[in-house]
Order: C-alpha cells, then structure tokens, then sequence
C-alpha cells in the first residue's frame, strides 16, 4: 500500500501545461548524422533571456553519453558535417544578414568562413571531396540594408518606398525582398572565396545535389517569366564544376521538381514532381520521379501508388517543412521517402523499378529524416509523437525495417513533471458515407473538471495538411484548462488520397463542411461534453472553416479565428502568393469573382450571432489582416459581441509556431482567457 500511496502522491504533482511553459520546452531540428556514424548533429531552440536562441549540440549514437554542446552564440543552425567528419560548416545569423561558420570538431571556436554581403542563406551542401561548399545565398537589396538605415537615420530621413515590377516580391515569414532572389554559389572550403553558378531562377526556389564525384551539381529550376503560377517549365540543369558549363537533363515530363539527389553510384536521379502547371503544394500527389543522370528519361515510380510525398503533419513544437524527403538507398536500387497517411509520417522504401514498397517505420509517430552515414546503414532521424516534444534518434536501416535509438532527452524532464493528455483516434461516417479520421483529447485527471464538461473544436490550417500523432502545447494548455478537444482531418487534408484532397478544390465549404458537420455531432454525442457548452477555432484555413461554421450553425456558444480568411475575392490579390485566373478557384477577382464569393464566408454573416475572438498578425504576408478587418467590422456593425486581436507587424503567419515567445504566451492567454469568459 505504500508504494500504491507513493505513487497516487507523484501522479498528483503533476503539473498543469499553461503558456508559459513555452519558455521551459525544447524544439529540436536538423538531424545529420556524421559520416562514421558515431555522432549526431543537431539544432536545440529554447527561450532564453525571454529570446529565442538556437544552439548546435553533438550526441553519441553509442554509449550512454549525454549530448554536449557545440556553438553558443544563439542564432546557428543547419549544421553540415565536412565529407571527412573533422569540421562542420553552419550558419551564423546576425542583423546584417547570415554567414557560413566553420568550427573543427578536435576542438577551438568557430571561425568565420565567408563575408557575403547583407542577405539571407537558405542552405549549404558539401562537395564530396571537401573542397566546397555549394550555398543558396540571396543578397539584400543596397536600398534596405542595415547600413543604408543607418545612414538615413542620421540624415533624419523616411524609410523608402518599397517599388517593384514584379508579382513576386514577399513572402510570409521572409518578409519584402524586391527584385532580389537566391542565387547558387561556389564557396572555397578554406578561403571563403565565393563565386555565382546558378542565377536564373525566376523564384529563387531551387534544389540543388551534388555527384557522387563532386564534377557535377544538379539544379531543379523555373526559369519562365511565368513561374510563380505555372510549373510545367521546371527543369533539370546539371552544372559541370570544371568547366562551368550547363545541360539540360533531356526528356523529363513538365510539371513542378524538387527534393533532387543523386544515387551513389551517379548514374540516376531522384525528384519530387508532378505533371501539369500547379507548383509542389496542389491536391494532387507529389510523386517521386527517377531519370537517367545523362540520358534523362524520366519516369515517376509512385504514379499509381495513391500517396504524397508533402502531405505534413501539424505541430506547435517543431520546424513543420513542407518539402518533400528522399534518400538514396546505398544499394542505388531503393529510395527511401516520408510518408504522410492517416496522422502519422513514415519512411517508405521504394524501388527503383517500382511496384511493391515496404514501410520502415510504425507506430502513432511522425518520422523525419536527417541524413545516412557512410555505411549506408545508419541515419540521423527526428520524431514526433503525440505525448511528448520531438526528439532526436539514430536509427539502423535493414530491407524491412529502421531500428530506433533515441540520444537526444531534451524534454524528459518536462514531460515526467507535466500532466500531458493523450489523444484517442475513431472514425466517423458522414451523411454522404465518407470516412473521417478525429482525435479526442481529455482533460487530465489533475485538472478536476468533472461538472461542467465543456469542448472545443480544433481545425487545422492549409487546408492541404493534416492533425495526427503530434505534441500539440496549445492544445495541451487548453487539455490542462479543463477542455475536451476534438480535431480532424476533414476532406481537403492530405494523407488520405487525392480524392479526400482534391475533394474541396474550388468548392471551400463543401464537401468540408459536411465532415465538419458529422465531427459536431459526434462532439454532441459525447457523454463526457456538455452540447450546449462548445467552442470552436481554428487558424489560416481553420480560421476560415470557423467563419463558414458561424455562418452556418449556433451550435457553439462562441468562436475564436486566427490569421483567418474570409473573403476569397480580395485575398485573391493580397496574399504573397496570388490567385491566378482559373486555377485553384474558379474565375479571378476581378470581374468573374461569383465562384469566389459562393466561397466566402462574408457571404454568411448576415446570419452570425455567436461571440468571436479575432486573432491576426499586421505582418502577415499569406492571409492578409484584412481579412480579419471584415469579420471584426461585420460583427460590430451587426452588434455581435466581438474581441480584435492585432500583433505586431514583426510577427507573421506562423508566429504561434517559432514567432517572439513573449508573443506566443500572450497569444495563448488571450485563448485562455477568451473561453473562461464564454464557456461556463
């Protein structure tokens, strides 16, 4: 009975999750194992004098050795082990823009390799022989750097006007960057000396992957005037490093490329792609394409194998990357891929010749892929689970199976002292006989909420994502507040075929709206939520699914929507990523806007009376404020009670992801305190 006592007393300290323990969580990334296999890279994000700070830390993949730290200086990242093992290259940012580090693993500081002027790295990549360095840098135009702010300030002079001729000019997160685009460079591993190789690239959105042999980089690349709204131009340029000149990889189908690699023996290539104009994020499959390295040839393995290659799992606790992941095996017959399906991600491998695959991971888990050592049989991994904070791990690679070892414990800790809800899975039938996959999410005993049973409705953002097998921390702060949490992946989310995909294209509030309906009444159903105490919220395009909600039912006593769309006709032209005629949506939004507008959840507010918290960001490049600004205006203007939420312009899209902490906490407590006022 002690022992019983005992442990009735620890489980009973657990702690509740608030938002402030955004400052005690860990966010690990950028796994690269090193070329002996005996050591893992990786990047460790915490909060640190109330700042995000990004260290690089080295784990052992054997023995029992705690990981240690490798740099300090609080904003590195994508480290890259040199071919030999004995240096790593990384990325120091800074307010004048980044540079690459190189520190020498028997010991010392990190030494300054380049001096790029002011701009941004995007990604580094050894040569095999160690005497490179390929870098994807973009260079800050002269006008908007920090020495030219400077300057004006002592002048006591305006900040310019931001003046282009081209559509593509932003990006959410990346801010306003002109005319200026990334550009593919040659970096002297031991001088610093850099020269450009690659400049055409309409967007700056390049792949790029060295030979085997180091002679040659191959470049997936949209040089057409027309790139940001058409794809099937893409090409495959390979680059000749001694004699600087470029070919164009014949016979390859038009239709968007990324991802590149090349096999270890040279002789292939593998990509992500599709047919047809729309770029890697569609309702269609991303499919993986293998060619020739000369000859060309294309072909795509995966055409009739009913996944894709970018269907991602959401998370507030990690780098969520919407590229697609792929590997050569070291038998040059097998390629390994992350999968996406049904809330989990797996690594699938898949031959060369196509027809069978063979799954390599399990269980409720997402797994990434960092890189495969030397031995072609030991990988660097980070995975994420539903009950825990993403973590690092080596993993051993067999025809049938990775074998996982974890060596990173980053937030062990947190988590024996927290009291985290799980999330349970079901399947729900619709009205028209369609599946969809939900989670519920309980209160942890330790909240003590037995009597009023209120619940609310999360929708995920995208809407071509998908809610699965990941730590959620705002989900688990409201889990701690005393809610009951449903989320689903309703048609229009990915992992779960092109069908359930593309079923709400140009059709937002269809097919989508009918699974939304079948998750509420399961909500209502639930013996354990009081029906007539709901709320429901959700994000970007859950920001949008709750405007179309309140619009269409007062089943929910209130509603919160965050970086929200609803106006398809005037996001059409507002958002860094523009809406070309007869894509997507049907129409434009200019003169044939009637599919746009059937589309809006505008249309339906003349019917809302429910309580609503508005959340936007005034630097939010991808759903514009105003679209928050029409919600707020209608609402009041109607006399619906309504709070307005507007962060800063240094915040973003995604801020409640990796954005300033102090914003995130305040985010969240504006959540908190949203539902306690309107859920009884």
């Amino acid at each position: 009975m002690g022992r019983v006592n005992d442990t009735i007393q620890f489980m009973a300290k657990k702690k509740l999750i608030t938002p402030e323990d955004i400052d005690n969580l860990v966010s690990v990334g950028n796994p690269k194992i090193s070329p002996d296999g005996s050591q893992i890279l990786y990047t460790k994000k915490c909060v640190k004098d109330g700042r995000n700070n990004t260290t690089i830390w080295v784990a052992q993949t054997k023995g029992s050795k705690l990981p240690r730290q490798l740099t300090n200086d609080g904003k590195d990242g994508l480290p890259q082990w040199s071919p030999d093992g004995s240096q790593v290259a990384f990325i120091r940012g800074s307010e004048s823009g980044g540079q690459i580090f190189m520190i020498d693993m028997s010991g010392g500081e990190a030494i300054q390799l380049t001096n790029f002027k002011e701009g941004s790295i995007a990604s580094i990549s050894w040569c095999p022989n160690g005497c490179k360095l390929a870098v994807s840098y973009r260079q800050t135009e002269e006008v908007y750097t920090q020495a030219a702010s400077e300057k004006r300030k002592e002048n006591k002079e305006s900040d310019p006007p931001i003046i282009t001729e081209e559509a593509w000019y932003r990006l959410d997160g990346d801010g306003y960057f002109g005319h200026a685009r990334f550009h593919l460079y040659l970096v002297d591993s031991t001088t610093g000396a850099h020269k450009t190789i690659w400049a055409k690239d309409t967007l700056g959105f390049f792949s790029f992957a060295w030979s085997p042999k180091g002679d040659n980089i191959a470049i997936t690349t949209n040089t057409s005037k027309n790139a940001l709204t058409d794809s099937r131009l893409t090409k495959v340029v390979i680059y000749n490093i001694k004699s600087g000149k470029n070919t164009i990889l014949p016979n390859c189908k038009k239709g968007p490329k990324t991802s590149i690699c090349w096999s270890p023996n040279g002789k292939w290539l593998a990509w992500a792609g599709r047919e047809g104009d729309e770029s890697t994020y569609s309702t269609q499959n991303l499919e993986l394409f293998i060619a020739s390295s000369t000859k060309g040839n294309a072909k795509s393995i995966t055409k009739d194998f009913d996944r894709c290659l970018m269907a991602v799992t959401l998370t507030d606790t990690g780098e969520v990357s919407f590229e697609a992941q792929l590997i050569w095996a070291s038998d040059n017959a097998h390629i390994l891929a992350r999968i996406g399906w049904h809330g989990e991600e797996h690594l699938y491998s898949f031959s060369t010749k196509g027809g069978a695959f063979k799954v390599l991971t399990k269980g409720n888990a997402g797994h990434t892929i960092g890189n495969v050592a030397s031995d072609g049989k030991t990988c660097s991994l980070l995975v994420l689970k539903a009950t825990a904070p993403p973590e690092i791990f080596v993993g051993k690679i067999s025809a049938s199976k990775i074998t996982l070892k974890q060596v990173s414990f980053e937030n062990t800790e947190w988590c024996k002292n927290h009291a985290i809800a799980p999330s349970k899975d079901k399947w729900l039938t619709t009205n028209d006989k369609t599946k969809v996959h939900c989670w519920i999410m309980r209160p942890p005993k330790e909240a003590n909420t037995k009597r009023s049973k209120p619940a609310i409705l999360q929708i995920h953002g995208g809407p071509h994502a998908q809610y699965g097998w990941t730590f959620f921390h705002e989900f688990q702060c409201l889990a701690s507040a005393g809610y009951t949490i449903y989320f689903s992946n309703p048609r229009g989310s990915k992992g779960y075929g092109r069908d359930h995909c593309g079923a709400i294209k140009n059709d937002w509030g269809g097919a989508d709206w009918v699974d939304m309906q079948s998750v509420i009444a399961a909500m209502q159903k639930d013996s354990n939520v009081n029906a007539k105490n709901m709320g429901v919220m959700g994000g970007s395009y859950g920001g949008y699914m709750t405007n179309w909600i309140v619009g269409h039912t007062n089943e929910f006593r209130s509603a919160i929507t965050d970086r929200c769309v609803s106006n398809l006709i005037s996001m059409g032209g507002n958002s860094d990523f523009a809406a070309k005629e007869d894509g997507y949506f049907g129409g434009n939004f200019w003169s044939r806007i009637e599919d746009r507008w059937r589309q809006s959840p505008m249309r339906h507010f003349g019917n809302v009376e429910t309580p609503m918290l508005i959340i936007h960001s005034e630097g939010d490049l991808r759903c514009n404020i105003e679209q928050s600004e029409q919600v707020f205006a209608a609402l009041k203007l109607r006399g619906i009670e309504a709070r307005f939420v507007r962060y800063p312009k240094s915040t973003s899209h995604g801020f409640s992801r990796g954005g300033a902490p102090d914003m995130r906490k305040h985010r969240l407590n504006e959540i908190l305190s949203w539902w306690k006022r309107r859920l009884k």
